[in-house]
């Protein structure tokens, strides 16, 4: 049968047909607990995100230059933390960020591999470069001084005064001439008493050593009187090419039974190894002063060193020049000239004298103009 036609209103074909419904939701899609694992796992990812930029970020800040504008140092003392020296470099001006370095350091597994010391951190140097630095241990290394003819008391004032090292000096002074005269490198923090033991060690080698390659027919007793007389000649003489000449003549003295009538030991028997005041003037009489270690009055060596004596005085006295010589007095140029006769040696004495009266005449001058 044909079906039927129904007509529709004019209004009725303007109105729009109704589309395709949507299909209904299933229950799965709309249990809660499927929303809470779409939320979860959008969590999840924009964590991994957030922590991915954050890692990259952090590692490659850990890289880069640094804040630090000039050259530093800085101190790690013994069982301290990584946090608190992150803590430590944040504050320097060193890193960044004290959370960065020290995550990065765990991420290197270095937490137990950073060394105390004092380390010198260059301008621009990254966090990664500090950690290395750390690891290495090489820390700033400092310098300690003893002279040669310094005397002990003189050195531990020195050493007492070094602000690097730790610790107090021995409460007794050693014996005299005992310490050796050398540049120590050291760490800060070194304990005073370890200085000390190692130019007690370092000396006593070295005197032994020198002692052993002596010339046999030297006047000299024993290893003590050896020490005293390279102290003498170390006082007398600023000179290494000298010393093996006025060791010579001393040693001359010494055979022939004369005074070795040395002036540093007149100064040491009235002041000890404090040395002479610098206001106070020496008197005449303090040549005739009787001391245990003025050689003007006193026969032979004194009882010990009035200094520490260098390397050069040492092998000086064990091996000294042959000459005839007997006596020596300044030349006024730093150096001496010797003699084998009084009347040789008054003469230079008058020489000196002379030139030391002219210098005086040119300093007068030059300051009345």
């Amino acid at each position: 049968m044909p079906s039927v036609i129904v007509p529709k209103s004019a209004s009725e074909s303007l109105r729009p047909e109704a589309g395709t419904p949507p299909p209904r939701r299933s229950r799965r899609a709309r249990n809660q607990f499927v929303v809470f694992l779409n939320f979860v796992l959008s969590v999840v990812i924009f964590l991994t995100l957030a922590g991915g930029a954050a890692i990259y970020f952090g590692a490659r800040e850990f890289e880069e230059p640094g804040p630090l504008k000039t050259t530093d140092t800085v101190l790690v003392r013994p069982n301290t933390s990584v946090a608190e020296i992150a803590t430590q470099l944040e504050r320097l001006d060193m890193v960044s960020d004290a959370r960065i370095f020290r995550l990065g350091v765990r991420a290197f597994g270095s937490d137990s591999t950073l060394k105390a010391g004092e380390y010198e951190v260059r301008s621009g140097a990254s966090m990664r470069d500090i950690m290395e630095l750390m690891q290495s241990g090489k820390s700033v290394q400092h310098a300690l001084t003893i002279p040669e003819g310094m005397t002990v008391w003189q050195a531990f004032k020195r050493i007492a005064a070094t602000e690097e090292l730790t610790g107090v000096l021995p409460a007794e002074l050693p014996p005299e001439g005992s310490l050796a005269t050398d540049t120590l490198r050291f760490t800060r923090g070194m304990e005073r008493q370890a200085i000390v033991d190692k130019l007690m060690a370092d000396q006593r080698a070295l005197v032994q050593g020198i002692w052993e390659r002596r010339d046999p027919d030297l006047p000299i007793a024993d290893i003590n009187e050896f020490v005293t007389l390279a102290s003498i000649v170390e006082k007398e003489t600023g000179r290494a090419d000298e010393r093996p000449h006025v060791a010579s003549v001393f040693v001359n003295r010494l055979r022939r039974g004369m005074r070795l009538q040395s002036d540093p030991t007149i100064l040491y028997g009235l002041f000890g190894g404090q040395g002479k005041p610098e206001d106070r003037p020496i008197y005449r009489s303090d040549i005739d002063k009787p001391t245990p270690y003025n050689t003007y009055t006193i026969d032979g060596l004194p009882p010990g060193p009035i200094a520490n004596p260098g390397r050069a005085a040492l092998e000086a006295v064990a091996n000294p020049s042959e000459t005839k010589d007997l006596y020596f007095v300044a030349d006024g140029t730093g150096g001496h000239v010797f003699a084998e006769t009084l009347d040789e040696h008054n003469a230079n004495v008058a020489r000196y004298r002379a030139f030391l009266r002219e210098q005086e005449r040119a300093a007068g001058s030059a300051s009345g103009n």
